[in-house]
């Protein structure tokens, strides 16, 4: 086996002898969509499933008749 050069940010008590290679590989090409909620609507929903629910029920008002796509007009930012 090919010895990798040190890695001078590796300690040396670091030991990957039993570490196997590419071990989450298959989650990883699974893909994931993570969504950073802003506080106050974290606190909005207690669950992810709470989310869920409520980003669908946007999705199926979407498709009503005259619904079309409008731009929700733009919140002012708190923090200026």
């Amino acid at each position: 086996m090919k010895r990798m050069p040190k890695d001078p940010d590796l300690l040396e008590e670091y030991d990957f002898s039993q570490g196997v290679q590419g071990k989450y590989a298959g989650r990883f090409r699974e893909g994931t969509n993570l969504v950073l909620l802003d506080r106050d609507i974290a606190e909005a929903f207690p669950s992810d499933e709470a989310v869920n629910t409520a980003l669908r029920l946007v999705m199926q008002l979407q498709k009503l008749p005259g619904s079309g796509k409008r731009s929700l007009p733009k919140e002012s930012d708190p923090a200026t």
